[in-house]
């Protein structure tokens, strides 16, 4: 995966009416993590999908509505994850083109998860705390999100613990080939596994692929929310579970690389990715433009600029010019003579351009 091909499952037709670019349903949240949903919620709407609706218990609801504006909210009274509101869920969910679940959500909708993901057939991201109780057998047409800890759980659950000595052991591209040989039903049935890490490994029955953006920083909080929304979002646009990981773990990274330059270190959070998710556009025109993927680490650097002097009342072409007269030849400078009675202070510097200018050359700009 790389920026043109990310911009391309970005893109949307001239005539697209609003809806046609995919709607996301996330479910999840609770009083302690508020954040989690309205982060996973924005980056969906940045991934490029038109509509996206946080289901969540009415106070959560309402406090994500509060922060961000551009999310619909479906209130739920009371205990939002039992099973009776998962059945109802199911319902709701079939009205949209992706579903994620589990980012802020506790343990306290273990049972609502369990039945939710058996019974929903629509394509599903699921992330954190949705994932810690469940098994592999229980997926289908799913997304699963895990980071390591997440994913020793799954394996514990699926009695699968056996390959766990093996995987600490294991460098990226074992860890992938070991785990898509001895997880077959789970990948047959329609899914795909995202592992977060130092190298994101992606598996389906028959593709893996590996992503290195990304760096130390996003070790903070926030930010796999933010990789479940992105997924999620592109989801619901290309209905692809395999280009959507790959888009969602490579684009998170690249970002968190900008950022860490930008930010000249490890104090950026998750929401200034969710930020700088909108110069992706440019960033991939000025690629574009330059023709050269070197480019991507000059983003940061500021061109030279001419002094106005010099440059004032000509054409972009005379500019160039301008610069290479300055690169090129420098002025020469005629030693002088002094008199007897010459003061040191008071010498005159003669030099080829003399009778067009003053004492400043035309080249002369501030370093």
């Amino acid at each position: 995966m790389n920026l043109n091909q990310v911009k391309k499952l970005m893109d949307r037709r001239k005539n697209s009416h609003k809806g046609e670019n995919g709607s996301v349903l996330l479910i999840g949240g609770s009083e302690q993590y508020v954040g989690a949903l309205a982060l996973a919620g924005l980056s969906s709407l940045r991934a490029g999908c038109d509509l996206v609706t946080i289901a969540a218990e009415d106070k959560v609801a309402w406090t994500v509505n509060k922060y961000a504006p551009d999310l619909i909210s479906y209130k739920i009274k009371g205990n939002a994850f039992t099973v009776k509101n998962a059945k109802e869920m199911v319902k709701y969910a079939d009205r949209f083109d992706s579903v994620a679940l589990g980012m802020g959500m506790t343990k306290k909708g273990e049972k609502f998860v369990n039945y939710f993901v058996k019974k929903s057939q629509r394509p599903k991201v699921v992330d954190a705390d949705a994932l810690k109780t469940m098994s592999f057998k229980d997926f289908q047409n799913s997304v699963l999100t895990p980071n390591e800890n997440e994913l020793e759980m799954l394996l514990i659950n699926s009695n699968k613990d056996f390959l766990l000595p093996k995987l600490r052991e294991s460098n990226a591209k074992e860890k992938a080939e070991i785990l898509q040989g001895n997880l077959r039903y789970f990948l047959q049935n329609n899914n795909v596994l995202l592992i977060k890490g130092a190298t994101d490994i992606i598996i389906s029955k028959n593709k893996i692929s590996y992503n290195r953006t990304g760096n130390q920083g996003m070790t903070k909080g926030g930010t796999g929310d933010v990789l479940a929304g992105l997924v999620a979002g592109f989801l619901a646009k290309t209905g692809d579970l395999f280009k959507s990981a790959a888009a969602g773990a490579f684009i998170n990274g690249f970002v968190a690389d900008l950022l860490l330059k930008d930010k000249k270190g490890y104090c950026f959070i998750a929401s200034d990715i969710i930020e700088d998710l909108e110069k992706i556009q440019k960033i991939e025109a000025r690629l574009k433009k330059s023709g050269s993927a070197k480019e991507e680490d000059k983003l940061e650097k500021k061109p030279r600029v001419l002094d106005k002097k010099a440059t004032k009342g000509t054409s972009t072409s005379k500019k160039k010019k301008v610069i290479k007269t300055i690169a090129k030849k420098p002025t020469k400078v005629k030693k002088t003579k002094p008199s007897g009675n010459d003061n040191p202070l008071s010498r005159k510097v003669v030099t080829k351009n003399s009778k067009k200018h003053s004492a400043k050359p035309v080249g002369s700009r501030k370093r």
